[in-house]
């Protein structure tokens, strides 16, 4: 036992002195302590750490004074076909190889090398899928694949699907809806007439395990990558359906997804669609909250009209990862704009001055705006932020760690979490920006939800207790989303 302390004492001292003689400690050194901490600590406390973090979720989160009671979800909707990435890709006589990621895919070597692409990062991704044939073809065999499963997919049904599990709720979901789809979809689920269609749309999951190898390429995390040829989703045809189903359906709260499916349809029908998604959204009435739930894109030039179109500034909150918010930042010459990935575990700092950015330049932080967006949740799989503008949402401490609770239970397949299933990762030591001026924070697991300030913006962060062993992550971001949106309150 001496030693450990005497380990930790030396360890103290010698941080003393790097940050002294150098004021800008840097963010290697802070990464290296939090590993060398948690490698001290030990496998047996290492539990208890879990174990205290998750009974102190129990004990903060409550429900908000005021809760929903009719949500409508849409857009986009489809048929989940689960399979082994690496497994299907055998099948299909796909030789490994190097990754290369595409905008869009045309071939089955376009989608070999955009799959070991983020496999390599252990990221999630979507993408659209150009040739019918080929896609039907590549469909075919994922059905007919050992263990291939049918689920729910797309963002507003996923969301809706979670949503429902709160008996309280009412929930409306609208986007197309083909009979397998329909027969899915839990009761409590009000589909309108006008979304049903006689075919399904299906999209295919290839998921792979963290550690898993194929050829020269070893994911570090678990994840999966999507892809799919669904033009009716990639249109957002069912918006104005929509929008249109509100006014008889009245509800309180609105989440809107599905804008990252017109990517692969090209610029002429970005630029036409998201003119009309902006006054079909301009027609949801101002008292009505509107969330909106990003996803993967890779063209910059979409990105930035979606913010140049002015989609961001006329709903009232946003769900996104790591991957969309510095693409976000790319796209418009944010903070950090220059880095092409993460490295790792995003830096909270830099996560921190993105967030900021957004609701600065599209947000209501100067209080003579005319722009709604005052909230944005933030998930990457070690941490969760929750982003205010201080004035308009409350709760966000229940918010944010239930969030963090359901990724860690559902990525696991558990009905609460398992601390021996999950494993802390998160940083336990993080700078709030990284730039001066900031505050060096400690994550505390007996208060995991950690809250600071910039100016009239609160962060709420508490670390995710990571599931070893991932049984299924399609709709993790979407879980996340639902269960933060569950406990807010405007």
């Amino acid at each position: 036992m001496w030693r450990k302390a005497l380990g930790v004492a030396v360890l103290a001292l010698s941080m003393g002195y790097f940050y002294h003689s150098d004021s800008e400690l840097p963010e290697r050194a802070l990464h290296y302590l939090t590993v060398t901490l948690r490698n001290l600590q030990g496998a047996s406390n290492t539990a208890a750490v879990e174990q205290t973090i998750s009974a102190a979720w129990e004990a903060l989160i409550t429900a908000p004074s005021r809760q929903w009671s009719r949500v409508a979800v849409g857009v986009n909707a489809c048929v989940d076909v689960v399979v082994s990435g690496v497994g299907l890709l055998q099948a299909l006589a796909v030789d490994p190889g190097v990754g290369r990621d595409h905008e869009v895919l045309h071939s089955k070597e376009d989608l070999k090398e955009a799959f070991i692409h983020y496999m390599a990062k252990g990221a999630a991704a979507e993408r659209f899928f150009s040739d019918k044939e080929i896609f039907q073809w590549i469909a075919r065999a994922a059905a007919e694949y050992p263990g291939a499963q049918l689920y729910v997919g797309g963002n507003a049904a996923l969301i809706g699907q979670k949503l429902a599990t709160y008996p309280q709720l009412t929930v409306l979901l609208c986007g197309p809806v083909g009979p397998k789809l329909h027969e899915m979809l839990d009761e409590q689920i009000v589909v309108p007439p006008e979304s049903l269609q006689e075919t399904d749309e299906f999209h295919l999951i290839l998921e792979y395990k963290a550690g898993e190898c194929w050829g020269a390429t070893q994911a570090p995390h678990a994840s999966r990558f999507i892809f799919s040829h669904d033009l009716a989703n990639g249109e957002m045809s069912m918006l104005e359906t929509f929008v249109a189903s509100l006014e008889e359906f009245q509800p309180d709260l609105v989440v809107l997804s599905g804008l990252h499916m017109m990517e692969g349809q090209g610029r002429a029908l970005w630029e036409e669609r998201l003119k009309e998604a902006v006054i079909s959204i301009s027609d949801i009435p101002n008292e009505v909250p509107i969330h909106l739930e990003l996803a993967s894109m890779t063209d910059e030039d979409y990105m930035d009209l979606i913010m140049r179109e002015q989609v961001l500034p006329i709903v009232n909150s946003i769900g996104l990862n790591e991957q969309e918010l510095l693409f976000l930042s790319q796209a418009g010459g944010g903070p950090h704009s220059h880095m092409t990935s993460w490295d790792g575990v995003p830096d909270v700092g830099q996560v921190s001055d993105i967030l900021f950015w957004i609701l600065q330049q599209h947000g209501r932080t100067d209080p003579e705006s005319e722009a709604d967006l005052t909230r944005i949740h933030f998930h990457t799989l070690a941490y969760h932020i929750l982003v205010t503008v201080d004035g308009f949402w409350a709760n966000q401490v229940s918010a944010v760690a239930a969030g963090a609770r359901v990724a860690g239970s559902q990525a696991c397949g558990t009905p609460s979490i398992d601390v021996g299933m999950v494993a802390l990762k998160a940083p336990l030591k993080f700078h709030t920006s990284h730039s001066e001026p900031r505050e060096t924070l400690t994550l505390d697991p007996s208060e995991p939800v950690t809250v600071w300030h910039r100016e009239n913006v609160s962060f709420h962060l508490t670390p995710v207790l990571v599931c070893k062993h991932a049984l299924r992550t399609v709709g993790l971001g979407d879980a996340i989303s639902a269960e933060g949106l569950l406990y807010s309150e405007i």
